[in-house]
Order: C-alpha cells, then structure tokens, then sequence
C-alpha cells in the first residue's frame, strides 16, 4: 500500500517507517503537527511530540518526498478513551491535515504512526482512518520495548534525547545523548525504577538526525540550548531547543530494501513542504452509516426468529433465519435479520451496545464481502461506545436444510459492564480487526474471542505451510489477545472450537488435532516455569468441518476462556434431584458420550458427542440385526432421531443438576448436525422443542441453536450424529 507517515521527529514514527517498507509498503508522503507559534517548543497534549518541531521541515529533503504541516488549533476536548469526533480538539487536527494529504496524493491506501502501548493514541488515529476510509499502520504495537530498542539502534536509527521527565534523568546530563548511548543506563533506570525504555510513559523524547531512510541527507545539529521546565530534585524535566543545524548530503545508497520505490515518487514534489491552512468548515463531517428502518420487517424473519429473556443480570439469546422460499438473496436476507434483530433489542430497551458476541453464517463465503457491507450499516462504533461485538463468520450449507442464505445468533447482555479489545491497526501483535467486530470483548470473567485466522498480522496473509501451520499462527495470535487480559490459552481455556474447512484433505485433519494439543502443552509448560498454576485443567476442544472460511482460510479457532484475578480450587455445590426424561436408565457407557468443563462451580461446559454407534446402540430396537453404524445417517427415521434428542437432554439435564446448575443459567446450547442427515432444519427443532416439554422443572425452554454442518466432534474426525456444545453461567 501507499503510505503517508505521521512523524513527530521521534525514533518511534521513524522506526515505525521503516517497519512500513520492511513490510512491502511504500512511504509516498509525510504529515506533521506543529504548535500554532513557532516560538513554542511543547505544547500540553496528550497527542503530539512537539519538541524539535523546527527540524522537521528538513524530513522532506532528507528522504526525498513531500512533507505536509498543519499548526495544531485544538486543544484536549474528549477526554474518554475511545474517541468520537469533536469539533475544537487536538485529533480534528489531524483528521484536517490528513484529509488535504488524501485529496493532493489519492493513491494514499494506509497510515502509519509510531504508538507502542497507548491506546489513547492509537485508537485516536484508527478513528481518523476509519473517518477517512484508511488504513492504520501500527508495526511497533505492543512490542516488547527493550528488543524495540535494540533493533532501532541495530538498524541505523541516530536519535539524540530532546526532552527528560523522570527520576534518574538529567537535563544537563542527558540531554542531546543518542539512544545507543544510553542504552544501558535507561535498563538500569528500568530496573531501579520500572521506566519505559522506550519512554512510553512520558520518560523523555527523542528527535531523529538519521535513519536509512534519510536517502538524501542526515541532519547535523550545530548547537542547541536547554531549557528546564522543573528543577524538581527528584524528577526535573527539561527540553532541548535547536538553535542551530545544517543537512549533510549523502552520496545515493539504497541503505534499506525498498528505498529505491520511494526515489522514483513524486519527482516533481521530491523535498516540498506544504502547511495545510486552517479552514472554516464545521469539522468532524464523519460520514454516518444508514440506520436501518427497524419499523420495515419481513414476515419470514418473524418465522425464523427465537428469543428467550433469562433472569434479569443474566445474558440472553437472538437467533434469526430465514426460510429458503422467502429468500431473495443474500443482501436481502441478512438486512432482513439484522432488522428484526435491532427491533427485539429495541423491544428489552436495549440497542447494539448490549450484544457481546455475533455469530455471522453465511450460505457462500464468495459473498462475504456483500455480507460484510450489509453488517456494518447496523452495527457501528458510533452505536456501540463501549466497543462494538466480537464475531465470527463461517460458511454453513444453509440451503441443503430449507434455509436462506443468511443465519445470525447474538449474545447479549442487560448490563454493559464489559471489556471490549478492538484494535483496527496493522500490526506485529496479532490480526486487526478493520471494521465494527473486535478482537474480544470480556464479560463476567469470561473472554468471548472472535474467530481467529492463521493470519500473518503485519502483511494480514494466510500462513502458506497448510492447514497445521495456519493452526499453529491462529493460536499463536489467539494467545496475543488472550494476554491483553491477563490470561493464557493454556492456564484459561474452557472451550475451543476449531472450524475446519472441507479443503482439508482427510489425512492432513488427525494433524491438527495432535498440533493443538502439542501447542497448549508447549505454552502452559512456560506458564508452568514462570510459576503460574492453571486455572483451567480440562479444557474442551469442538471440531466442525464447513464448507469455507474467510480468506479461504483452512482453519479458524475461536477460544472461549474464563479467567478471574485469583485463582481459586474448584468447588461444586450440592448436586440437584430433577425428574427429568424419564426413558433411560443411566449406564456406563453414557460417560463416553460426555466431555466437561467444570471450574470454580461458576462455569459448566459440555461437548456432548452421539456417534454412529452410540445410535445404534440408542435405535436397536427399531433396527434390524444387519444394521451397519455407517449405514444409520442414511436411513434413519424421525422416530430414531426423537430417541436419540431425547437422549442428549437427558445427559445434559444430568449434567447440570449434579454440577447443581439449572437450565436458566445456560448462556449456550449449539446442536451441530451434519446435512447428509437430509433433515429440515425446521423438523429437527420441533424435534428439540418437543423433548424439552419433557424435562420436568423447566420453566422455560432454554434457547438453542439448531447449526447445519458438513461434520462435527470432539476428535478431528468429524463423523458425529449429533454434537451438543453447552455453556452455562452461574452469577
């Protein structure tokens, strides 16, 4: 892509630059902030480096492209984490300077910006992009800051200190030093004091005099004068202001991989600077999306619509679909159901801000893109505040069980107490999320994760080493985010679910199981070493074969954690006496049947998996003696299959009452059926419905969610009847 670079003169936007054509973009212009009188060196921002601002003119000719400046009008308005445009603040600024950058070069496709740890800032930025259709560019994002350090020095990054603001730093002394210099004094003040080595936490400023992507010219500072802002004994700060320097020129070199693109750019604006003007326009134009008309409804939505509200502080359940004959594609079908969606939150007094967690099924991963256009005009980030849903979007042979070509199922909750990690920025940490679904949202100890990808999160391309590789990098970046909330897949996990793509040949699929398991011993035998002990032991693994994924990719995992800030030993309450259905004797080989997840006495997760021969088993009474188990998911009948229903009930309500849990507290209940079954969807739901009638004590139906698959269970194998994933919450 090409890129505009926002520098402030710090190491971090040069090295970030850097990252940028490392990563096979190409820097085709400069965007600077700049105080409003150039007598001023810093000005009081939680946005901007300023110090130095008057070498900066000289980037241009240095690396040979255009510089744009823009004097900063604003001040700190909105003071709130996430940002929402606002007119008179800091970040309008840059939204006005970028806007001019876009409209003289409109090949610009990205941004890049220096941010290591602040979301305060990175999130400011990802808000411009998105108001500006671009995209943000964050290589340095959540690095460890000693390596970051170190590589800035190894790669040719010449910065001296132009500000100081922390105990153990000295404006007489350090002040002008360069960053190789104080490499090991700024560790020892780490180790003394637990400062930022990278100054993240306002420690000092640096400003960059050379860098291999200063092709032309590097900048000699000739004299300088520092001025102390506070003479504090403990901590003073003070600042370095230029009086005088000069560029040196360069003889042609093509010092870093990809320079050379850079060179050919632009030739007749190679080193002019523009100062973008002030404007007096209104500002904060932020294009809105279209609200949906929720008071335009489709009779077929109102048919393929489930809801259930549990008790009050507890989550509840939306599922909606559309019938086959009332499908008129898929643009059609998903507005339809995300209508009738928004119109049930409307009915509690709730809104998009409510929902944790989005299920996207699609009929044909060739339309995603339609499908993902259609998503975002209803769920935004002006309408979630708080941080907009996580999600998951896998392909599911809809049509082969009479549905039409778009099926949603929405968690959510009455409060909005939750955490919400969306990062839009292309990074090194993990795959961004560019567009209104999040990376995970947290809620009551519980880490929803969106499904993750074998993504390579600097270039967002798929792993080329197979389905076990892109397995490896979607754990990989699923533990990313798992840290971000202070757990591990290893120590946390509850529930994963792996979809497999049919793509996958049958002897790659025993593989990704063995690397799964092979991972997590890998990575809670470091957790082991660093002393912390494992939250979760028995964590459940759900793998589902689907037509496609996104990207066509062959893997998606989507991790389900529970972690609270002490761990504690799991206690079980007293177990329950239910009646229930009342047609099976439990038997031993009934265990067989059941994975579960038990922690804490809060959390219940089941992985229920009837196979071919646990059917036949179920059905021999209705089968004749030279019944074969691969031959029953051709033949079998509405009454074998009402048995075997009737069966999985009954060992989930056997579940649930030992682990002394009730069915109100069931946040879950996925049935994964696989197609060749040649069951309506419809048919197999009146089938559940009717059975739960059954379970005496029962004051409502617990929702469930009836998924049309290729194949499903709990080994790589995929070849179940009937796979019942549970998840249920005790409050």
């Amino acid at each position: 892509m090409k890129v505009v670079a926002l520098v402030s003169g710090g190491k971090d936007s040069c090295y970030a630059m850097m990252k940028c054509v490392q990563y096979g973009h190409e820097i085709v212009a400069l965007a600077n902030l700049m105080p409003l009188d150039d007598a001023v060196d810093e000005l009081d921002s939680y946005m901007y480096q300023t110090v130095g601002h008057q070498i900066i003119v000289s980037y241009a000719k240095c690396m040979g492209i255009p510089l744009f400046r823009r004097r900063i009008q604003g001040s700190t308005r909105h003071q709130k984490l996430s940002y929402r445009a606002t007119p008179g603040d800091e970040v309008e600024d840059m939204y006005e300077l970028l806007k001019v950058v876009k409209k003289k070069i409109p090949s610009i496709e990205a941004v890049s910006s220096g941010a290591i740890a602040s979301d305060y800032q990175r999130l400011r930025v990802e808000s411009v992009c998105s108001r500006l259709g671009l995209v943000s560019l964050a290589y340095l994002w959540k690095q460890d800051q000693s390596m970051l350090l170190q590589e800035m020095i190894d790669n040719g990054i010449l910065a001296i200190t132009v500000k100081v603001a922390a105990m153990g730093l000295n404006p007489e002394k350090h002040l002008g030093k360069d960053i190789s210099f104080l490499y090991s004094y700024l560790h020892k003040l780490k180790e003394l004091y637990g400062i930022n080595v990278c100054g993240e936490g306002g420690e000092y400023e640096t400003l960059t005099l050379d860098c291999p992507l200063f092709v032309h010219a590097r900048i000699v500072l000739e004299e300088f004068q520092v001025i102390l802002h506070s003479s504090d004994s403990i901590a003073p700060v003070g600042i370095l202001h230029p009086l005088a320097f000069h560029l040196e020129t360069k003889a042609e070199s093509g010092s870093l991989d990809g320079c050379d693109k850079m060179n050919d750019l632009h030739h007749e604006n190679m080193g002019l600077v523009y100062e973008v003007q002030a404007e007096n326009s209104e500002g904060c134009e932020d294009a809105k999306e279209s609200v949906a008309d929720v008071t335009v409804l489709t009779k077929a939505a109102d048919d393929g619509l489930q809801i259930l509200t549990k008790k009050e502080d507890l989550t509840f359940s939306i599922a909606c679909w559309l019938g086959a004959s009332e499908s008129s594609g898929l643009q059609d079908d998903l507005k339809g159901v995300l209508r009738k969606i928004e119109a049930e939150l409307s009915r509690h007094g709730l809104d998009w801000r409510n929902v944790l967690y989005v299920h996207l099924y699609i009929s044909d991963m060739n339309e995603f893109a339609i499908a993902n256009g259609t998503y975002v005009k209803f769920i935004t980030q002006e309408k979630c505040p708080s941080g907009v849903p996580s999600r998951s979007t896998i392909e599911l042979p809809l049509l082969h069980v009479g549905l039409g070509k778009a099926y949603i199922e929405v968690l959510v909750t009455k409060s909005e107490e939750k955490r919400v990690l969306h990062v839009q920025s292309m990074s090194c940490w993990a795959p961004s999320c560019i567009g209104p679904y999040s990376q995970a949202t947290f809620h009551k100890n519980v880490l929803y994760m969106a499904g993750q990808l074998g993504l390579y999160p600097p270039t967002m391309t798929l792993s080329k080493g197979g389905a076990v590789a892109e397995l490896e990098l979607a754990l990989e970046n699923s533990e990313a985010v798992a840290k971000c909330f202070n757990c591990s897949l290893s120590t946390s996990s509850v529930l994963l679910v792996v979809y497999c793509s049919e793509s996958i040949p049958s002897s790659e699929r025993g593989k990704i199981q063995d690397k799964l398991e092979a991972f997590l011993k890998q990575i809670r035998s470091s957790s082991m070493k660093e002393g912390k002990l494992p939250k979760v032991l028995n964590h459940l693994s759900l793998y589902v074969l689907v037509p496609d994924l996104p990207k066509r990719a062959l893997v998606e995992v989507k991790p389900l954690l529970y972690n609270v800030d002490d761990a504690e030993m799991t206690t079980e309450g007293e177990s329950l006496t239910r009646t229930g259905i009342q047609s099976f004797q439990h038997e031993s080989w009934h265990d067989t049947c059941i994975n579960r997840c038990i922690v804490n006495g809060m959390i219940c997760a089941v992985v229920l998996s009837v196979t071919n021969e646990t059917a036949v088993r179920l059905c021999s009474e209705f089968l004749s003696t030279n019944w074969k188990s691969e031959d029953i998911q051709n033949l079998i009948s509405e009454r074998q299959m009402e048995r075997i229903i009737k069966f999985c009930i009954y060992l989930l309500d056997n579940i649930l009452a030992e682990k002394s849990f009730v069915w109100e507290e069931i946040v879950s209940l996925r049935v994964y059926y696989p197609v060749s079954l040649h069951i309506p969807l419809d048919a197999l739901s009146l089938l559940f419905k009717n059975a739960f009638e059954e379970v005496a004590e029962m004051h409502q139906q617990p929702i469930f969610n009836i998924i049309p698959v290729l194949g499903a269970g709990s080994s790589t194998s995929m070849d179940d009847l009937i796979t019942c994933e549970l998840f249920a919450q005790r409050t």
